[in-house]
C-alpha cells in the first residue's frame, strides 16, 4: 500500500457518477421493559428519531465522505420525504440537482425501530414498479450531462424498479466506449444485465443465487465466484461475506481472500454501500482492485461497528490505515 496520506488526498481528485435507488433511512429510537398484553411483542418506548441517506444516497455520503466528488442520479417522488433526502445531501454536500421526481412514485423510505441497539421490525414504503420509457430517457440524459466529468462509475441496485436493462445496457455500453470502468452493486438473480460491467460486488448468497447454489454447499462462494466470471463479461468479482470477509476473483485465475477486521459488529446497514463506495474512490485514485478490495474491507468493518446506516470517512480510514501499517 502506498504511503496513507498521499493516497488519501489523491481521493479528493476522484469524480464518481452513481446512478442507484436512492432511499430515506428513517430510525426511531427506543426502549423495551415490558411484552404487548394485545400480542407476544416488544412494546417500544419512543425515545428520539433520526434519518439518514439510505441506499445509492448512502453510496454518495461514503463517496463523500473519503474526501471525493460525486454526481447522484435517481428517482425520487414529489412528497414530504424527497424534501428530507434532499435537505440531508444538501448537508453532506452532496447536490440533489441530479434527482428526477416522479408524480406516479412514492420516495422509497425504510423506517427501522431500534431498541436496546436491536433492530426490532422494519417497515418499508416504496414502489418497485419499473419505470417508463419515457422516464428512462430522461434519466439517461441526465446522466449524459455529468458523464465526461466523472472519473468512474457506479451502478447501485436495489431492484427498486428503477434500473431498468435498457437504462443499464446503454450506461454500460457508454462506460466501454468512453474507457471509463464501471462497478456494481447487483439485485436479482439474473446478472445478464450486468454484462460488460467492470467489477461486481454481491454479497454471498446473492451471489449463490445468481448461480443456482445453495451457500451450505462446499465451495459454494469459490464456486459462485468463478462460475459469474466465465458467464458474465466482467474483469473481477468482489463476493462480501459478512463476519467471514470477502472474496476477490479477477480474470487471471487469481484469488485472494480479504478476513473481516470489524471488532465488534452492531449494524451491517449500509456495509454494501461503503464497499462500493470505498473501491470505486480507491480505483478512481489509481489502486489496482486487490489494493481497492483490501481497502474496502478495511472500511466496511469500520462502519459495521456503528448502530444505523453510517458513512466512512477519511479520518476513520486514515487512522485504520496507519494502525494497520
Amino acid at each position: 500500500m502506498q504511503n496513507t496520506k498521499e493516497l488519501i488526498e489523491r481521493f479528493s481528485k476522484v469524480k464518481v457518477l452513481i446512478v442507484g435507488d436512492v432511499m430515506l433511512d428513517r430510525y426511531w429510537w427506543g426502549s423495551v421493559s415490558r411484552i404487548s398484553p394485545e400480542a407476544p411483542v416488544p412494546v417500544v418506548r419512543l425515545e428520539r428519531t433520526s434519518v439518514a441517506a439510505g441506499g445509492a444516497a448512502n453510496v454518495a455520503a461514503n463517496v463523500v465522505g473519503l474526501g471525493a466528488e460525486t454526481f447522484l442520479v435517481g428517482i425520487v417522488g414529489d412528497d414530504l420525504e424527497a424534501k428530507n433526502l434532499a435537505e440531508i445531501l444538501e448537508n453532506s454536500k452532496i447536490s440533489p440537482d441530479h434527482l428526477i421526481s416522479l408524480n406516479n412514485r412514492q420516495t422509497s423510505v425504510k423506517t427501522r425501530i431500534i431498541a436496546h441497539s436491536q433492530q426490532v421490525v422494519r417497515l418499508d414504503q416504496e414502489n418497485t414498479t419499473a419505470i417508463s420509457e419515457n422516464d428512462a430517457e430522461n434519466i439517461y440524459a441526465k446522466i449524459e450531462k455529468v458523464f465526461e466529468e466523472s472519473d468512474i462509475v457506479i451502478i447501485s441496485d436495489y431492484a427498486k424498479g428503477f434500473l431498468v436493462e435498457n437504462l443499464l445496457s446503454r450506461l454500460i455500453t457508454k462506460c466501454g466506449e468512453g474507457k471509463k470502468k464501471i462497478l456494481v452493486d447487483p439485485k436479482g438473480k439474473d446478472y445478464t444485465k450486468y454484462k460488460g460491467a467492470t467489477l461486481l460486488t454481491p454479497n454471498q448468497k446473492e451471489a449463490t443465487d445468481a448461480c443456482g447454489l445453495e451457500e451450505s454447499e462446499e465451495n459454494a462462494v469459490e464456486r459462485a465466484g468463478k462460475s459469474l466470471l466465465d458467464n458474465i463479461s466482467t474483469e473481477s468479482i468482489l463476493i462480501t461475506q459478512g463476519e467471514k470477509g470477502m472474496t476477490l476473483f479477477q480474470n487471471e485465475g487469481e484469488i485472494h481472500r480479504f478476513d473481516a477486521l470489524a471488532r465488534k459488529v452492531y449494524d451491517v446497514t449500509g456495509a454494501g454501500d461503503t464497499v462500493i463506495a470505498t473501491l470505486a474512490v480507491a480505483i478512481g485514485a489509481g489502486l489496482d482492485f486487490f489494493e481497492a478490495s483490501r481497502l474496502a474491507n478495511i472500511a466496511a468493518g469500520l462502519v459495521v461497528e456503528q448502530i444505523g446506516t453510517t458513512a466512512i470517512n477519511r479520518e476513520m480510514l486514515e487512522n485504520a490505515l496507519t494502525q494497520n501499517a
